[in-house]
C-alpha cells in the first residue's frame, strides 16, 4: 500500500514496521501499521497504515511534565480516512463502531480525510479514525510521540505489548 501511493520505503523502514493491535486481539477490525521515521524530544514523523474500515481506538495525548501533550498533523496521503474528535456529533457517521466496542467510542464529530487533505488533532482532545473501503495511508507529524502514556477510552487496551516467556 506504501509503494502504491508512491512512499518508498528502504529495508530498514520495512523491518521498522510496527503492527500496534492494541492487544484485542481483532487487527483487522482495531489496529494500525505504522513507521516511525523519527521521534525525539522536538518532533515525530510517522506513516500509518490502515487496511480497509480498520479503527484505531479512540484515545487522547495526555499532558506530561511541562509538555501540553501530543499535537498532531494527519495528512491523507491514499485511501481515505474517517477522523472523529471532540465536538458537535456528526448526523449520519460514516465509520463503523466496531462491534462489541460501542461504549469505548464516544466522540463523533467528523472530519473526512481524502488523499492531499490534512487536519491538526490539538493536545488533549480525544480522537480515533478509522479507513474507508480501500485502506488509507496517512503521514503524521507531531510533536514528541509518547505512545506510552495515550490514554485510550477502552481499559482493555494495551498500547505498549507485553511479552510472556514460558519458563
Amino acid at each position: 500500500m506504501f509503494a502504491e501511493c508512491g512512499i518508498r520505503l528502504t529495508a530498514e523502514d520495512v523491518g521498522n514496521i510496527e503492527v500496534a493491535g492494541f492487544g484485542l486481539g481483532e487487527l483487522d477490525v482495531q489496529g494500525l501499521e505504522l513507521i516511525t521515521y523519527v521521534n525525539n524530544d522536538r518532533y515525530c514523523a510517522k506513516e500509518l497504515l490502515l487496511f480497509p474500515r480498520q479503527t484505531c481506538p479512540e484515545h487522547l495525548h495526555p499532558p506530561v511534565g511541562s509538555d501540553p501533550g501530543k499535537m498532531e498533523t494527519f495528512r491523507c496521503r491514499a485511501g481515505k480516512v474517517f477522523l472523529y474528535v471532540d465536538g458537535e456529533a456528526a448526523e449520519t457517521v460514516q465509520a463503523a463502531v466496531p462491534a462489541g466496542s460501542e461504549a469505548y467510542y464516544t466522540v463523533f464529530h467528523e472530519i473526512e480525510l481524502n488523499p492531499g487533505e490534512q487536519y491538526t488533532i490539538m493536545p488533549g482532545v480525544k480522537h480515533w479514525f478509522q479507513a474507508g473501503d480501500e485502506g488509507a495511508v496517512v503521514s503524521e507529524f507531531s510533536s514528541t510521540s509518547r505512545d506510552e502514556v495515550d490514554i485510550f477510552t477502552d481499559p482493555r487496551i494495551e498500547r505498549i505489548p507485553v511479552v510472556e516467556e514460558d519458563l
